[in-house]
């Protein structure tokens, strides 16, 4: 059954014509629409978003009757592979002429811990990167995703190892749930050899198995992911591609140009916007008229997800996943998230948003705490458990650090290799001074 797109999360910014065309919906979750109200002034807009993120009830999840009448004398390991079910609020999902997913889940113990590690490990290796950067061993650019790791998180648990995703410029932690390892991708951000690209591609240009960036480019990732899908639909490899942009890049020409063209030709892609409500330093509703993400594809079925509950996020790309490879074309995807920290490194983050602002979203919305809080609740493991899991990623990621700073610098002579594939260089490669250069043959 088709449904009419939701209010927009941000409806008091939003464009009038907007507002009159959709219905207001009252809500306390993180997709809470507010009333139409005029634009507001820049000073107001932090607090505006903040207010919008109200916090969320403490989840109640009912484990399947079976196994909860033997709870009481289940091992660790009965535990981990129990299956439990947990309901979502009813704003967790908002639509644009596609199904809504389903309003709960089925999830193992196993699975719930899986998540919980993988986001903890996110955090870590961002809150290490850091650390690198502050003290001058990481340069150049470098975009974190702390707050923001329920999307990477979710989206991996939801599809095959063999589907596709690329992104931006905040990558690090799709590089780590696609399979790079953190002393890879540690030794990527300093540029040494062990890096995921020999250590000449830093922060914005890290890549594994199906995960094509990291790109530097504002949202040029989007038509090369219509690409991707256009392969996979021509190899009939029965895959599909995630291609990911910000709110920031919504607006480019070059996106609605590969909704165009994967429209018309049915490719196996969902646009995914992750919405963190800051494009750099400018606030969604004041760069955007109409800041409904997931209806912008217009001709193109939309789907809206509170990207900061890992498990919804889940469901969400399951959903799209199906939709895709069942032959229905392309599906735009707004995963409705928050970054703690700036813009990157050179953005204190809290010239445009207050510090409360940034608070409020720690205390009540952020995503491991989330989880955390579903974990205990369902009895899967104690707080012991959990923070034995967190003191052993610590472990792993400061070793990864040290590794890393081992690693060495690429040599000199490497400086012009890896720009062609090998063997097939071109004979003569320019340098950056007249008269330098590399010759091959």
């Amino acid at each position: 059954m088709l449904k009419r797109p939701s209010a927009s999360l941000f409806s008091a910014a939003a464009s009038a014509a907007a507002s009159a065309a959709l219905p207001t919906v009252a809500s306390s979750s993180l997709l809470t629409a507010a009333s139409p109200a005029p634009r507001r002034s820049a000073g107001s807009l932090s607090r505006l978003a903040a207010s919008l993120f109200s916090s969320t009830p403490k989840t109640s999840a009912v484990a399947d009757e079976s196994a909860s009448s033997s709870s009481s004398s289940s091992s660790s390991d009965d535990k981990l592979s129990q299956s439990y079910s947990v309901p979502f609020p009813a704003d967790t999902f908002n639509t644009h002429h596609f199904p809504e997913p389903p309003r709960d889940t089925t999830v193992t113990g196993k699975e719930l811990m899986d998540m919980f590690r993988t986001m903890v490990q996110i955090r870590r290796l961002e809150t290490a990167s850091d650390q690198l950067y502050k003290s001058k061993m990481i340069r150049g650019f470098c975009h974190l995703s702390t707050g923001q790791e329920a999307v990477a998180t979710g989206m991996e648990s939801a599809i095959s190892r063999d589907d596709a995703i690329i992104t931006a410029y905040r990558c690090h932690g799709f590089t780590l749930t696609r399979g790079a390892t953190p002393k890879a991708i540690l030794a990527e951000l300093m540029g040494r050899v062990d890096g995921t690209s020999r250590g000449k591609g830093g922060s914005m240009h890290m890549f594994a198995h199906e995960f094509y960036g990291g790109n530097g480019i504002v949202g040029a990732q989007v038509p090369l992911g219509a690409g991707i899908a256009l392969a996979q639909k021509y190899k009939g490899t029965n895959t599909m591609t995630f291609a990911l942009y910000g709110d920031g890049a919504a607006n480019q020409g070059q996106v609605f140009e590969a909704y165009n063209m994967a429209k018309l030709w049915s490719l196996p892609v969902v646009f995914g916007c992750e919405n963190n409500h800051y494009g750099m330093g400018t606030a969604a509703a004041r760069a955007a008229a109409s800041i409904l993400y997931y209806t912008r594809g217009d001709y193109i079925p939309g789907l809206r997800v509170n990207g900061m509950d890992a498990l919804a996020v889940r469901e969400a790309c399951r959903a799209a996943r199906t939709w895709t490879l069942e032959g229905n074309g392309p599906l735009v995807m707004e995963f409705v998230t928050y970054r703690y920290g700036g813009h990157s490194m050179s953005d204190p983050g809290t010239t445009y948003r207050t510090r409360e602002e940034i608070q409020t979203m720690r205390s009540t919305r952020d995503p491991i705490t989330g989880l955390r809080h579903r974990i205990l609740d369902l009895g899967v493991a104690d707080e012991d458990a959990l923070k034995a899991v967190e003191k052993e990623v610590k472990a792993e990621i400061d070793r990864a650090v040290e590794e890393a700073k081992a690693s060495p610098e690429p040599p000199v002579e490497d400086l012009y290799k890896h720009v062609y594939v090998e063997g097939t260089e071109v004979p003569y490669l320019r340098g950056c001074e007249p008269f330098t250069g590399e010759r091959f043959n």
